[in-house]
């Protein structure tokens, strides 16, 4: 059954006692730019109201103890310097990636009893791994007496992610934790930076589940590890040492003759192709954003999911129907958001709109589907605050 509250949740599991404190940390919706930045270019998330919320309570020992009130059940293990990840998809990964992640920048210390409580869908492509990953980290270090800025978690976070196996970028722990309310997040990697883009205020969106999930902790583990390779590949077999400097100023056109004249493999031309068309529409949309140019937002997201679909290939045929349903029912742009293969595409339209486009997604694509449930399958999104936003984030107990 699910607890809503994870402090309730955590006397039920542990019974009552010591300081308890609760941390919160968003799932994330990117709205361009995907598979890009483990490229080490610039995306343009948002983070949702939608939250993993975590209580915890500081141990005098080193064990971990969790459990869920999401129906997954209780975990706990010793933390150790050798943590080894358990069976793929299990969500112990995620507390024991955190568990890692601390133990190597601040060191091993003692362990917490924890319960996770989370309104973010999983394997929808809204970060809810990240997100816990993200929350449990900060509990730790909130256990641990630790105060750290947002320049330390992002040295330890994205690499702790990939002890779980999937080797993504650093994106969603950057909008996870620096956010801001009403706007969306440039993140800028090497230097690592976020800048805050306001949204404008008729703008609207929705998070569109496709009714289909890849778990990238399990089975499309292995295809999006490959989309990164096949982009190293190819920057390496056109001599390059970045994608920023590949793209150094070129345009589309002049980057489409460089990749035909120097890459015979498809696939690696492919990814070439997709990663930098996708990089330039980043700064292309948030022009637009800054411009209130709505209709040419939306032109950018469509763009960018024929890109996905047709030279990365991480779309799938319920998403591609979802968007051509967004788009029919009057959605300004719409593509898929995440790592593909599944989960949620983002529709993009004006406020005013959103009723109608709604509408037209419940009569287009969920119609006569019995596994859709409205308030986790279709959600109106607002733009949130990141973990360290102020007032979020509880202060570690002073240190005697």
């Amino acid at each position: 059954m699910s607890v809503a509250d994870p402090q309730e949740l955590l006397e039920q599991y542990c019974g009552p006692g010591a300081e308890t404190r609760l941390i919160e940390a968003p799932g994330r919706v990117n709205l361009i730019g995907e598979h890009i930045d483990y490229h080490g270019l610039a995306v343009l998330p948002i983070a949702m109201q939608r939250r993993v919320r975590v209580a915890f309570r500081a141990r005098n020992d080193g064990l971990i103890r969790a459990v869920s009130g999401d129906g997954y059940g209780t975990r706990e293990f010793e933390w150790t310097p050798d943590l080894e990840p358990g069976a793929a998809g299990d969500w112990e990964n995620y507390l024991k990636a955190a568990a890692r992640a601390v133990g190597r920048g601040w060191g091993l210390g003692c362990g917490v009893d924890a319960a996770l409580v989370s309104d973010v869908p999983p394997a929808a492509g809204l970060s809810s791994s990240s997100a816990i990953l993200v929350a449990f980290t900060l509990g730790l270090l909130w256990a641990n007496r630790r105060e750290v800025s947002f320049e330390e978690l992002m040295e330890v976070l994205p690499e702790g992610e990939q002890f779980v196996g999937t080797r993504g970028g650093g994106m969603d722990h950057a909008a996870c934790l620096a956010s801001r309310q009403g706007c969306a997040s440039l993140i800028e990697f090497a230097p690592l930076s976020v800048r805050a883009v306001p949204i404008p205020g008729d703008w609207g969106f929705l998070v569109a589940h496709s009714l289909t999930t890849a778990e990238k902790s399990g089975a499309a583990r292995e295809e999006f590890n490959a989309r990164r390779t096949g982009g190293n590949l190819a920057l390496a077999r056109l001599g390059f040492a970045s994608y920023r400097e590949a793209i150094g100023g070129r345009s589309i056109g002049e980057l489409t003759g460089m990749a035909s004249a120097g890459l015979s493999s498809q696939i690696e031309r492919d990814a070439f192709l997709h990663t930098t068309g996708e990089a330039l529409r980043v700064r292309a949309a948030v022009t637009a954003m800054e411009r209130g140019q709505a209709e040419e937002f939306g032109r950018l997201l469509w763009e960018s999911h024929a890109s996905a679909r047709d030279l990365l290939k991480i779309s799938c045929a319920a998403l591609d129907r979802l968007v051509d349903a967004a788009m029919e029912a009057g959605a300004l742009g719409a593509r898929l958001t995440g790592a593909g293969f599944g989960g949620c595409a983002i529709v993009f339209c004006r406020k005013s709109e959103l009723a109608r486009v709604r509408d037209g997604l419940l009569a287009r694509y969920y119609a006569g589907r019995p596994d859709f449930i409205p308030q986790k399958h279709l959600i109106e999104t607002e733009p949130g605050a990141g973990a360290l936003a102020p007032g979020l984030l509880p202060r570690p107990p002073s240190v005697d």
